[in-house]
Order: C-alpha cells, then structure tokens, then sequence
C-alpha cells in the first residue's frame, strides 16, 4: 500500500460520510433532498477528515506521542516512510482541496442570494479546517488537552448533520438535534477507543486525553455511556416523529454496538483493542444507512 494512501487512514472515512449521510436521508425523508448538495458535503467531509489524518500524523510525531511506545499501527512520519516537510505539504494540498470543495458546495446550496449565510457557513468551514490541523498539530495542540472530544462532537455530530440538513432545506427543525447528538456520540466513541488503546504512550507523551484523565476503568464506562445516549437520541427521536414502524430499523444496528461495548470492556491490550476501531467505526456505517432508510420508509 502507498505511504499516502496509509496515511489517508482508509478506515476512518466511513465515519466521516455517517453524518453527511444523516443530514441527506433525513432531507429526503422531509422531501427536501438535494443530491450535489449531498455529494459536495460528502467532498468536502472526506477531504476534511484526510487532512485530519496528516496533520495528526504530523502531529504526534512532532510532539512525541508516536513513539515506541505507541502500540497501534506504525504512522508514516514515525517510520520515515514520509518526511515532516512532504506531510505538511500534502496538508496544505488538502486543506486547499477541502476549501475549494467547500466554496463548491456553499455556492450551489446557497447563490449568491444568501450572503450572510454564505459567510456564517465559510466562517464554520475556516473552523473546521482549523480544527483538523490544530487538533494534534501547531504550538499547542488542543487534543492534548483532552478536549478532541468535544470537537469531534460537534463536528462529526451537530455540524456535519445540522449543517447538511439546513443547506438542504434551508431550515432546521430542533428534533433533529436529536440524530446529530446520537452521530456526535458514537463518532466520540470512535476517538476514545483509539485513545484507550493509547493510554500508555500518550502519558509518556504527556497527552492528556479523556480516558488518560478518567483512567482505563473509567474511560470504558464512559465509552458505554456515549453509546448509550447516542442510541438513547434516536429512539426520543423516533418516538417524537413516530409513524411508521420502520423508524425503528436501526434497532438492528444495536447489537454490533453491544458487541463493542463488551469487548472494549473487557480487551485490556492495546493491539487486541485496535480492530475494535474499525468496528465501531463500521457500526456506525451501518446504524446510519438504517436509521436513514428507515425514516425515507417510514
């Protein structure tokens, strides 16, 4: 496989389109879909999380937690693989990437007709793109101080559902809050999952994440109880805009994040904790196909 192409980490782009995938079945379940709307999204999402991935890769290898003592997959800049100045250039290439498909996508959700929100949305795309570089890059990089949580919620939950919905329909109904909290937890489940598994070395690091700050028993309670209130979301959700019984079809999905919550539960060493990233990752995939053909069903 090609360094790049590894550090593009693959198997977290699933994850990325979840919530633009959100935003687009509920528009269509409303009748209000817009599919290059949708497409632009999912775009500009990808390139987003891929410029994530490098700049986390760059990142970590700058600030000493991808060490020897880091037990997950080898990250390119730690292995030599790719030089620092290369994966700062390929950051530049896709933030600039990134933007321009963000250009794309407010332009033809929006026009030229609205200006204010044009900007509103360009100021939270220039967020975003903040947000992916400086979560583990920069001077003083924000993950470090356990706080990826909160904007992995935020943006992989409330922004990347509300914010497709709203280009969409052009308004944003409160219940769906609802479904982005619920993407916005399992997508914070993803992050501590991999920050479990790092516990040891990110303190060597000094990078105080959540589960470094709760502890590992902890840290595992918490992942049962971000899936709990993400499942928790949908079901209110369901229950408030009930009037089909196919609103409940992601039901199906509950076992695969069962099966996470106990192995992550009970895996203690990091490389047998590793593929649980996937899974989650995947099972999140799978709960918003079906919560979102579900509600189109319905």
């Amino acid at each position: 496989m090609s360094p790049w192409i590894s550090a593009f980490r693959p198997r977290t782009l699933p994850l990325a389109l979840a919530s633009i995938l959100t935003g687009g079945f509920l528009a269509k379940a409303n009748g209000q879909f817009n599919g290059p709307v949708v497409g632009l999204a999912a775009l500009t999402t990808i390139l987003l999380q891929i410029l994530s991935n490098l700049a986390n890769d760059y990142g970590d290898s700058q600030n000493g937690a991808d060490s020897i003592h880091r037990q997950g997959p080898q990250r390119a800049v730690q292995s030599g693989t790719i030089t620092p100045a290369q994966m700062k250039r390929g950051m530049w290439i896709c933030g600039l990437l990134a933007l321009g498909s963000g250009l794309a996508l407010l332009w033809v959700a929006l026009g030229a007709a609205g200006l204010g929100l044009f900007l509103g949305f360009l100021a939270l795309g220039l967020a975003a793109i903040w947000a992916a570089v400086n979560y583990t890059a920069g001077s003083n990089p924000y993950g470090y101080a356990g706080l990826g949580d909160i904007s992995v919620f935020l943006f992989f939950g409330l922004v990347g559902v509300c914010g497709t919905y709203f280009l969409q329909a052009r308004n944003l109904p409160l219940q769906v809050l609802l479904p982005a909290a619920a993407l916005g937890c399992f997508a914070t489940a993803v992050l501590n999952v991999n920050n479990i598994r790092d516990i040891n070395s990110d303190v060597l690091a000094g990078k105080i994440t959540i589960p470094v700050r709760l502890g590992a028993v902890h840290a595992r309670r918490y992942h049962w109880l971000l899936l709990i209130i993400g499942l928790g979301c949908a079901t209110v959700f369901v229950a408030l805009t009930y009037h089909s019984p196919w609103q409940w079809l992601y039901a199906l999905a509950v076992p695969l994040f069962a099966f996470n919550a106990i192995q992550v539960w009970q895996r203690q060493e990091s490389m047998q904790i590793d593929p649980l990233l996937k899974q989650m990752a995947l099972s999140t995939l799978v709960f918003t196909v079906l919560f979102g053909v579900g509600q189109v069903l319905g």
